[in-house]
């Protein structure tokens, strides 16, 4: 297929690109910026220029394609619900275009089940859940399937992980690193899904290729994770203690990130595996945290 994806430069948008052309795909890629358009342009992939704010340039895209995959988010933490309503125009926009070709369009979600449930892949999105922002563009996607697009939904889990990994895992180190202790809110008994992102963008082409439509599709390959166990990876990769820190004081010693610390989540993949024959192949979270890439010198996370 010629697969429209944005996000392309991205850490889980920029494997997916490696993936599908691995596959024999064709790869259109959205850049944003110049240096965006050079590494798709390094990777063999053709560059669409434009953003997720320009609306006519993701239909534009979108239409040229046999199909699209949409993991671009502007992770704006600062206005995060504004950052969802960007994200349901950008696949409102792109599934107008798509309307009674049956092809197949893929877009990225997050863990939108109720709090505390362990979730599967039957579980509408929920107001409840971790990233209420999202809810709309899921409901959006799958709304999709009732007027002729092959929709489907990769719900990501906190902690895409990998090499060049820039968001919560490294974050988490730098806390550490700058604390001088890996620390956990009391025992650190909540959990954390999580995925290697070479299996999560093998999941996104095979739910491009074969995904039916209005289906959820989780990319878990840790269904939870204890954070304790997280938190005493992360000493051992910085060689500092692991304590633990009164919930009544977490908000003093992990500032803004103290909500993602403190997820409690699990969710399974069961019906995924089952349904599109996806099974991880990559080290899961602790066994990457081992590794010791993650410890490198001069390496920060960007949020």
């Amino acid at each position: 297929m010629r697969v429209f994806v944005t996000g392309a430069s991205g850490f889980v948008g920029s494997a997916v690109v490696r993936e599908l052309m691995g596959a024999g795909h064709e790869v259109v890629g959205l850049a944003r910026s110049d240096n965006s358009a050079a590494a798709l342009r390094a990777a063999g992939a053709q560059v669409h220029r434009g953003d997720l704010d320009d609306l006519d340039s993701l239909r534009r895209g979108a239409e040229a394609a046999d199909g699209v995959i949409h993991t671009a988010f502007k992770h704006d933490f600062s206005n995060i619900a504004a950052s969802g309503v960007i994200d349901l125009h950008a696949i409102e926009a792109m599934g107008s275009v798509l309307e009674g070709t049956g092809k197949p369009f893929v877009t990225t979600s997050a863990f939108l089940v109720e709090r505390g449930v362990f979730g599967t892949e039957e579980d509408a999105a929920h107001p409840d859940s971790v990233a209420p922002f999202r809810v709309a563009s899921e409901e959006a996607t799958l709304a999709l399937a009732d007027r002729g697009v092959r929709a489907s939904v990769v719900r990501l889990p906190p902690s895409v992980h990998g090499r060049d990994d820039g968001a919560f895992v490294p974050k988490l180190i730098d806390i550490a690193r700058d604390k001088g202790v890996s620390a956990t809110i009391d025992a650190g008994t909540n959990h954390w899904p999580a995925v290697h992102r070479l299996d999560a963008a093998r999941l996104y082409r095979l739910a491009l290729e074969k995904a039916d439509a209005g289906t959820r599709v989780h990319a878990i390959d840790d269904e939870g994770v204890p954070f304790h166990a997280i938190a005493t990876a992360i000493g051992q990769g910085l060689g500092v203690p692991v304590v633990q820190v009164a919930g009544a004081e977490a908000a003093a010693h992990f500032g803004w990130f103290t909500h993602f610390i403190a997820l409690d989540l699990r969710a399974s993949s069961t019906l995924t595996r089952q349904r599109l024959s996806w099974k991880p192949e990559q080290p899961d979270l602790l066994a990457d945290l081992a590794e010791g890439h993650y410890f490198e010198e001069g390496r920060r996370s960007i949020l």
